[in-house]
């Protein structure tokens, strides 16, 4: 099974005024998000379910890729949210929906959640190693039984200045 890590796009800086979560993609974040969706179709990616956190600038970048075509399902997970558990999430997520060695999943969530995240699936532990841009994506290949934590291979690192 593959899985791709997506940060959320450019987003409004923080304000007192508006919550964490309400906070939405900016007009560059949406247009960037947008060119980076694009070129990931061109590429011929598809991917069987889109999984987001349930944030907004998160939302919307998921929503993006769908309407790209890139996935005809997305669905809200709430472990994708900054203070979301990588275990938690293969073990309430993952685990549970048995999917197919072929299956392309993608998630979209947060930094530092998504690179720690890679890290975990790759080496087994969290090194500070990895670091996500915005609209950016890691790709890790899961092996086809036992754990996951430390036996991934990573095959894609890409931030978004490579993609637009």
């Amino acid at each position: 099974m593959e899985l791709y890590l997506i940060r959320h796009g450019i987003a409004e800086e923080k304000h007192p005024d508006i919550s964490d979560a309400s906070r939405k993609l900016t007009k560059d974040g949406e247009q960037k998000t947008k060119k980076v969706a694009h070129r990931l179709q061109e590429m011929g990616l598809q991917f069987d379910v889109i999984a987001s956190s349930p944030l907004v600038r998160a939302w919307q970048t998921a929503k993006i890729l769908h309407n790209v075509g890139l996935s005809s399902q997305v669905e809200e997970c709430s472990h994708l949210a900054p203070d979301g558990s990588i275990h938690d999430w293969v073990g309430d997520w993952l685990e549970p929906r048995n999917y197919s060695p072929s299956t392309q999943l993608a998630v979209v969530g947060h930094e530092p959640n998504l690179s720690n995240w890679a890290e975990f699936l790759v080496w087994g532990e969290v090194k500070g190693q990895l670091v996500l841009k915005k609209a950016g994506m890691i790709g890790v290949q899961l092996p086809e039984t036992g754990s996951v934590f430390g036996r991934c291979q990573m095959f894609w690192l890409t931030p978004p200045k490579y993609l637009l």
